[in-house]
């Protein structure tokens, strides 16, 4: 199956009168990963809010193949496959796992695969299997991650966008949620990963960004970056030509 590539031109957007984005131009091309790197309040978060219509594009353009997006109701993004996998994993507490999975199958167009998709999730996640009938709510951060991986797969992404996903983890449990998304990236998916864990963003990555202060500063392949000079940036000890 060929994966959408998403382009994002010169796009401000924000909260109320205060703009977090200013002219953000970045691109993910179909079946590759883009990594988004940055401190916290870079905008990274917000970026990914623009793209699935839950934050107001107020300039630039959003485009999915060449087709504009910009403006597009959350609804209808998701109709378009582009799903989100949001920071602080966001799962139903009080419902069991697997309704938690189902919950990611009520999109129109992924529905009638909901059983064949579940399968296939339990496939790549057996602990969710082990624990289907289990309140999300008892979960260990790493397992309620897995379940927030697990309902954006169950609604067939054709881009992938992942809010920090290593966030509050431990290393262990980083390293499979990673191995998750390697699998994801091999299968060819178009993956858009938010992530402030550099090291293992990169591992994953085919093209990165770096935003501070709502801007990009820094767009290279994986292959040209200088993790010294990239943590410099980072961390505002040097400034990008």
């Amino acid at each position: 199956m060929q994966h959408p590539a998403l382009e994002v031109r010169e796009v401000q957007a924000g909260y109320g009168p205060i703009n977090v984005l200013w002219d953000v131009s970045a691109a993910a091309r179909a079946g590759t990963t883009t990594t988004i790197l940055g401190p916290n309040g870079a905008g990274k978060t917000t970026l990914l809010r623009a793209i699935m219509g839950l934050v107001k594009v107020r300039s630039g353009a959003i485009e999915i193949d060449g087709q504009p997006r910009t403006g597009n109701a959350t609804w209808d993004m998701v109709r378009d496959g582009v799903i989100l996998v949001p920071e602080g994993r966001l799962i139903f507490r009080d419902m069991t796992v697997e309704d938690n999975l189902l919950m990611g199958a009520y999109p129109a167009r992924s529905r009638p695969r909901a059983a064949s998709n579940l399968d296939d999730v339990y496939q790549l996640l057996p602990r969710l299997k082990e624990r289907r009938r289990q309140l999300a709510g008892s979960l260990s951060g790493g397992e309620a991650q897995m379940v927030a991986i697990g309902r954006g797969l169950m609604e067939e992404p054709q881009i992938f966008l992942i809010d920090e996903p290593s966030l509050g983890l431990a290393p262990v449990v980083v390293d499979e949620i990673f191995a998750i998304l390697r699998k994801q990236k091999e299968l060819g998916r178009t993956i858009v990963l938010v992530e402030q864990n550099t090291h293992m963003a990169l591992s994953l990555a085919d093209h990165v960004y770096l935003m501070q202060s709502g801007r990009i500063i820094l767009s290279r392949t994986a292959g040209e970056i200088d993790i010294n000079h990239l943590h410099d940036l980072y961390f505002a000890r040097e400034t990008a030509t």
